[in-house]
C-alpha cells in the first residue's frame, strides 16, 4: 500500500524554507560596529579653534642651570618611539626610560621648537598608545592622566574646561596654545603636587591619547596640557599606517587599573635624568 502523499501546502513550505536558508547564507554581513557610548551629560559644546581672545596663563622658568627631573612618557609607535613634555628632558644629557629592575633605558631625544613636546627615540619599544589629533573634543569631557606623580605610580582624571594660551617667560620664553582641564579625581592617598606626571598621555574615554600633560595650577586646581595644534606636528611622520596600536575603553570604575596596565606593560614609562 503506498503511502499518503503530503500535502501541497508542506511541500512548497519546505521548499520555501530551503531556499530562504540558503540565500540567507549568501548574504553579505556588512554591519557596523557598535556604537560608542553615549556622552556625558555633563560634556558640552564642541572645543572651538584658537582664537586672539583665548584667556592665557603665564609661568615664569627659572633662569638656573638645569635640575634633574623625573617625568612620564607614553609609546606612540613599537619600532622606539615616545612623548613626553619638553621641559622633563630639556637640558638633559642622558634621559632615560625606567623599565624596571633597577634598570634604565637611555634615549635620544629632539625637542619641539614650538611646544612643551619632546620625542625620545630608543632601539625598540612597546606597542604604541594610540593617538589622535583630529577627534572633535568637547567642553566637559572627560580625561584620564596616567603617569608617575611625585615620581610613583599614579593617575588622575580630568574634564576639559577650554583652550588658553600658555605663555612661559624666563629660561625657553615662548607662547602656545595649550587645553586646560579641572581635576576631579587622583589615586586614593595621593596629596599634594603632581609633579613627575609632565609627559603623561592624556587620554580619552576611547584610551586613545588626545594631549601630553605638561603643567598644573594647584591652587586652581587645573591641569594643562598640548592642544591638537602643536600635538599634530609633533609626531607626524613617526607612527607607521600598519602600526599596531592598543587602546581599551577608560571609566572612572576602571581607570586606575587600566593605568596599572599601561606602566606594567611600560607604554607608559617613567623619565629620568642618568647622572653624566
Amino acid at each position: 500500500m503506498a503511502g499518503a502523499r503530503p500535502p501541497d501546502w508542506l511541500v512548497y513550505g519546505g521548499l520555501l524554507v530551503v531556499v530562504l536558508v540558503f540565500s540567507l547564507s549568501r548574504r553579505e554581513n556588512a554591519d557596523a560596529p557598535p556604537a560608542p557610548p553615549p556622552p556625558d551629560e555633563i560634556e558640552g559644546a564642541l572645543l572651538g579653534p584658537i582664537t586672539p581672545f583665548d584667556p592665557s596663563v603665564t609661568v615664569t622658568a627659572p633662569d638656573v642651570p638645569f635640575v634633574p627631573a623625573a617625568g612620564t612618557a607614553f609609546s606612540i609607535a613599537g619600532q622606539g618611539r615616545w612623548l613626553t613634555a619638553r621641559h622633563v628632558v630639556e637640558g638633559c644629557r642622558r634621559p632615560a626610560l625606567v623599565v624596571g629592575g633597577g634598570r634604565a633605558v637611555s634615549a635620544d631625544v629632539r625637542l619641539s621648537p614650538r611646544a612643551d613636546i619632546a620625542l625620545l627615540i630608543t632601539a625598540g619599544g612597546p606597542p604604541a598608545l594610540p593617538v589622535t589629533t583630529t577627534e572633535p573634543l568637547r567642553v566637559g569631557q572627560r580625561a584620564f592622566h596616567p603617569g608617575f606623580p611625585q615620581g610613583r605610580p599614579g593617575e588622575v582624571t580630568s574634564r576639559l574646561l577650554g583652550r588658553e594660551v600658555l605663555r612661559v617667560r624666563g629660561r625657553g620664553a615662548r607662547e602656545e596654545p595649550v587645553l586646560a582641564w579641572a581635576e576631579v579625581g587622583r589615586t586614593e592617598g595621593l596629596e599634594g603636587t603632581l609633579a613627575g606626571l609632565s609627559g603623561a598621555p592624556t587620554l580619552d574615554r576611547a584610551g586613545r591619547a588626545v594631549a601630553v600633560t605638561i603643567a598644573e595650577a594647584p591652587r586652581r586646581g587645573r591641569i594643562y596640557t598640548t592642544a591638537p595644534d602643536t600635538l599634530g606636528p609633533a609626531i607626524r611622520g613617526e607612527q607607521r599606517a600598519d602600526e599596531a596600536e592598543l587602546g581599551e575603553p577608560v571609566t572612572i570604575d576602571n581607570y586606575g587599573r587600566v593605568a596599572d596596565d599601561l606602566r606594567r606593560d611600560l607604554r607608559v614609562a617613567q623619565v629620568v635624568c642618568l647622572s653624566a
